[in-house]
């Protein structure tokens, strides 16, 4: 394996970032096609190269790539957009099924509001969720 940018301690733009990045690509199809990748902690030419210009790739991505944020819904509203769509309903029917505003309801389902006690017991009573899934998410 011919290795290059033995020098290099980071990448200064765009442009060599591509490259280092299409040379990273190059060593990593390299590695797969000769097996090199196959033995769990092995420690051959591919992996040590694979890490010393992975670790710099991802210097650069990590200052001019940040990662966004993630959001993820909570177990407890998946459960009830499932029980919503299994009954066709609408927030405006469930609000009122729940005894809650359909303005709270939506911001329960949003993420930007607690579910209330007493819609934790409608939750129950109403739409059949189960009480551990309410009490873990509430």
């Amino acid at each position: 394996m011919k290795m290059k940018y033995l020098d290099l301690k980071e990448i200064k733009d765009l442009s060599q970032f591509t490259e280092i990045k299409a040379y990273y690509e190059d060593i990593l199809q390299k590695a797969t096609e000769t097996g090199a990748l196959e033995v769990q902690d092995a420690d051959n030419e591919y992996i040590k190269e694979l890490d010393r210009i992975g670790k710099i790739v991802y210097a650069y991505e990590r200052l001019h790539f940040p990662a966004k944020n993630l959001k993820f819904k909570s177990p407890l509203i998946i459960s009830i957009e499932n029980e919503l769509d299994k009954r066709q309903l609408k927030q405006r029917q469930a609000a009122e099924l729940l005894d809650v505003k359909e303005s709270t309801f939506s911001q329960i389902m949003k993420g930007k509001r607690s579910v209330p006690k007493i819609m934790a017991k409608k939750l129950y009573s109403e739409f059949n969720i189960d009480p551990v899934l309410i009490l873990e998410n509430l």
